[in-house]
């Protein structure tokens, strides 16, 4: 009788024992893929990230918004226009610089409307290398590595524990590994979420850069600029994040205490989560974009 006992609940222990490893091994690599994912993600230019996304915004930029822009430019020069005669006393303190002067405001708002997309791509290029660059000097990788500690802890923590102790970690490691998962769409939808936000920037890029040549409807489109300047470097503050990540989930050994550990990770995915969603507000900041 004591047999049967024995084996049953060295069999009951095994399920758990299995059902424990699955859920570290699906909670790590959840965590690794994301990380990588991230990684990957912040340093791809609009065009590359979804060229079938960037051409139907193009499209949609030249066809619908240009000529927009277009009356938009008309508006304003004629208002620059206007506002210059009213401050030369109605043409009494004429000169002939003047006539220079708004012939090359109009050949400069043409010029921005024309090449919209060839500035504001220049912009995420010149993210894009910063971002690559960051990527190449942070040094360390955000991925954990259990293989070795899960080993190890089968060998000896987990093999000491009561069917009780197991069934609790295996709700412990069930709960984190969920919760992981949860945490994992937050971040996926941060960053669908900007490269979506940019491509929406875009597509109406032709409007507020044809007011330029203004001085009072030129704070539009210098605040358009300060917000693709925000967006671009947006995917430097999550590389950012992500090494500061890798530092701390570095600094975990698994093995030597396994609740410990769960819950580190754990921790650390929210923080870097939580971090993920402030650089967006943390760009806008910085360049004073509204």
């Amino acid at each position: 009788m004591g047999g049967i006992t024995e084996k049953i609940t060295e069999f009951i222990k095994d399920l758990l024992t299995g059902w424990i490893t699955s859920n570290l091994d699906t909670m790590f690599t959840d965590v690794n893929t994301k990380v990588e994912t991230i990684a990957a993600e912040v340093g791809k230019t609009p065009q590359n990230w979804n060229s079938g996304i960037f051409s139907m915004i193009k499209n949609l930029s030249d066809n619908v918004i240009v000529p927009i822009a277009g009356m938009i430019i008309t508006f304003v020069l004629c208002y620059e226009l206007i506002s210059m005669i009213m401050e030369k006393n109605n043409m009494h303190d004429t000169d002939t610089f003047m006539f220079f002067k708004y012939i090359f405001k109009m050949w400069v708002a043409v010029y921005l409307v024309t090449h919209t997309f060839d500035i504001a791509m220049a912009i995420f290029d010149v993210a894009n290398h910063v971002v690559s660059n960051a990527g190449g000097m942070i040094t360390g990788s955000a991925s954990i590595d259990v293989t070795e500690a899960l080993k190890t802890l089968l060998e000896t923590q987990i093999e000491d524990m009561g069917i009780g102790e197991l069934l609790g970690l295996g709700l412990e490691t069930m709960l984190v590994s969920l919760c992981l998962k949860i945490i994992s769409v937050l971040i996926t939808v941060i960053l669908y979420g900007r490269m979506i936000e940019i491509y929406l920037y875009v597509s109406v890029a032709p409007i507020p850069f044809s007011t330029f040549t203004n001085r009072e409807w030129g704070s539009i489109g210098n605040n358009y600029v300060k917000a693709l300047l925000a967006l671009g470097f947006q995917g430097f503050f999550m590389m950012v994040c992500v090494a500061i990540y890798a530092v701390l989930v570095n600094a975990i050994t698994v093995a030597d205490n396994l609740h410990t550990a769960i819950w580190s990770v754990a921790a650390y995915t929210v923080i870097l989560c939580f971090s993920l969603f402030k650089t967006s507000s943390l760009a806008k900041s910085i360049f004073n974009a509204h």
